[in-house]
């Protein structure tokens, strides 16, 4: 991502209604996996640090960032709270003498070329009965200039996802897509976009109020169906990966 995505990021995260809806979703899988009371957890591509004190909440956090505007903001953000450290995947993983009970990728795996060598790599840093929780954009098809804007390199089908697990010698628990109550929508507006041949815009400014509300109300609704369900469709894909040993 471009420093600018990151200040726009940083500028956004704490209020937009797709990240904070997104981490009411996120928190209500946490939850559902019961992981230990003092779980060591990792964020890899902890981006402006939008997610880490959710994740404090079910145990210890480190993260690995690659971007040292990033970085920078994070430690402004938290205080020099958390430990984050440079990092480049697949070769240059920090934490290499640690073991996760989990391992978080949120909207990062689409920016890496070698995604099924960085899910191997986080692997080998898997405690015994650990997982990794990745979320990821649905559907090529749905690619736009906001792909673009975050240098994304590839969006995302069940099927894709589950092969590079497999080739990362994982296993997915579960798969899911979120973001479904939007689909419709977002969708109708991709379509005209394209029959009009005009570009989306590639940011990811705040609405209105009004706006922002309402869709943060209803994307993050979707927890309570998540909890009992896994979603046939939406503009996101959720899985939850182990080890194959």
């Amino acid at each position: 991502m471009t420093p600018a995505a990151y200040i726009e990021m940083a500028q956004t995260e704490d209020q937009h209604w797709w990240y904070v809806a997104r981490r009411k979703i996120i928190c209500s899988v946490l939850e559902s996996l019961e992981l230990p009371s003092s779980a060591r957890i990792l964020e890899v591509g902890s981006g402006t640090s939008g997610n880490l004190d959710m994740l404090a909440r079910f145990g210890r956090v480190s993260a690995v960032e690659m971007d040292d505007t990033a970085r920078q903001i994070s430690a402004e953000k938290t205080g020099g709270r958390f430990d984050i450290r440079a990092g480049v995947c697949p070769l240059d993983i920090p934490f290499s003498t640690e073991k996760f009970d989990l391992i978080c990728m949120f909207d990062v795996l689409e920016h890496i070329d070698e995604a099924s060598e960085t899910l191997a790599a986080l692997r080998e840093r898997l405690a015994p009965g650990g997982r990794i929780l990745v979320t990821v954009p649905a559907y090529q098809w749905m690619w736009s200039v906001h792909d673009e804007f975050v240098h994304h390199k590839r969006r995302y089908t069940s099927g894709v996802l589950r092969e590079q697990a497999r080739c990362g010698g994982l296993i997915a628990e579960r798969i899911s897509h979120f973001n479904m109550f939007l689909f419709p929508l977002a969708a109708s507006m991709r379509f005209i976009d394209t029959m009009l041949g005009r570009k989306s815009a590639s940011g990811v400014g705040t609405p209105a109020p009004f706006v922002n509300s309402l869709f943060r109300a209803i994307f993050g609704s979707e927890r309570h169906v998540m909890k009992v369900l896994n979603l046939p469709f939406g503009l996101s894909l959720m899985g939850i990966l182990r080890s194959k040993d």
